[in-house]
């Protein structure tokens, strides 16, 4: 600053005007900030340069990173409506997710178009596999994967299903084809439409001659010798019960003693023809006992190509001679007629089941427990009441049916996300 001061006074001293020095130092500055201009273009290509490298190779890997985001969200997209499908499925009960209640097996499908080929999702193909992991829970395990061009995206979802569960032994009356109460005196406990109500159009499993044979043949395998006899009769049994025993042929069972003599069964009776119980002679008192009676001549059975529709005639026939207590089950493979007295209580249960023929009961006395025919149910004057079969000491010796499942609704309960 000295400088200038002497400058500027040595200036005006030789009679410069203070405008003339004022230019003159401008000009001198000017001159100064020359090459300012590309120092700072040098500067921010420097920069630039350092900056440039990084920020492409983020924007390549931005790039990159969003075609695998967006992959990964087709797939999993894919595969969520794979779960979603399953869900349908369950609900719905499709005829391969019913057979899952029946074996702890899994059913594995691809998601199919509407002409039943394998169909694409997101251009990715869709297999799911649905597991009955719990039958008592009603809950299902779903694996759903969705893949493409070597990659893929699993989801697996546990899926709760609330379940309304009914067979043949859970209602008053049971069949597929149908029944009728007629009579004034006739009533059925529950009515129908309440639970436990009858049924006129089951569609749950229903046990074949075949199944009921092999079941019952081992109950009487050991019983020899075999009962050779076309009649059996009560007052020899009175102290020994009868049973187990198998008859090849027709069998009649009646009383010849002292009127109403009570007799037990102690196994399952096998008659292979025409059984008749109790339709004859002195009156007696037949204990069921846990234990089941078991005819398979098919007199009256409806045929195969029209099951609901029998024939005329009966496999069996229980009539007024006889009195059954106790809990137990009577099955004949064709037309049952059930006109016992009957003496039971709510705490008894008794099947009575044709397989494949009608069920007709005109008892003396009130009935509890299930009648079933596959054919059809006709009730005449008599009253029926269902009560819990599961209550029988020892349980009931009748086979493990899976019986209807209604699904009523279904939730996600577990939902996990796998990259492949």
């Amino acid at each position: 600053m000295r400088g200038d001061y002497s400058y500027t006074t040595n200036v005006l001293r030789k009679g410069h005007t203070r405008s003339e020095i004022m230019k003159t130092t401008m000009k001198t500055l000017a001159r100064d900030e020359k090459g300012a201009a590309l120092l700072l273009a040098i500067i921010l290509l420097l920069v630039g340069g350092l900056i440039a490298a990084p920020l492409l190779a983020h924007m390549g890997t931005g790039i990159l990173t969003g075609e695998v985001y967006e992959t990964r969200t087709a797939e999993l997209y894919a595969a969520d409506a794979g779960v979603e499908d399953a869900v349908w499925k369950i609900q719905h009960q499709v005829d391969e997710v019913k057979a899952l209640t029946q074996c702890y097996q899994d059913w594995t499908y691809n998601i199919s178009n509407a002409d039943g080929g394998v169909a694409e999702v997101n251009d990715r193909r869709v297999e799911t596999t649905i597991t009955l992991v719990n039958n008592l829970t009603s809950t299902y395990r779903v694996l759903s994967t969705a893949t493409a061009d070597g990659s893929g995206t699993r989801v697996e979802a546990y899926v709760a299903a609330v379940v309304k569960s009914f067979g043949i032994l859970d209602n008053v009356i049971t069949s597929p084809c149908g029944y009728d109460v007629s009579g004034q005196q006739s009533q059925i406990d529950p009515p129908e439409g309440e639970e436990h109500g009858p049924v006129g159009n089951y569609a749950g499993e229903w046990p074949t001659a075949q199944t009921l044979s092999g079941l019952y043949g081992e109950d009487v395998k050991d019983a020899l010798p075999y009962y050779t006899s076309d009649e059996l009769k009560v007052e020899d049994y009175t102290t020994t019960g009868i049973g187990p025993l198998y008859r090849n042929g027709t069998l009649d069972i009646f009383n010849k003693g002292t009127a109403g003599l009570p007799v037990q069964l102690n196994g399952t009776l096998y008659i292979t023809e025409y059984t008749d119980i109790g339709t004859t002679n002195q009156q007696f008192i037949l204990d069921l006992n846990g234990n089941t009676i078991f005819v398979e001549d098919a007199t009256g059975a409806a045929p195969e190509d029209d099951p609901c529709d029998p024939d005329s005639g009966y496999a069996l026939k229980i009539g007024g001679k006889c009195t059954l207590t106790g809990s137990g089950c009577i099955i004949a493979v064709g037309s049952i007629d059930f006109m016992p007295n009957l003496s039971c209580s709510g705490d008894d249960y008794i099947l009575v089941l044709s397989v494949s023929g009608k069920t007709y009961m005109h008892p003396n006395g009130d009935f509890y427990g299930t009648l079933a025919g596959n054919a059809q149910v006709e009730i005449q004057n008599g009253e029926g009441t269902w009560t819990d079969y599961s209550t029988v000491e020892g349980g009931l010796n009748f086979p493990d049916l899976s019986g209807v499942r209604e699904v009523l609704s279904c939730s996600i309960t577990s939902w996990q996300v796998t990259p492949l």
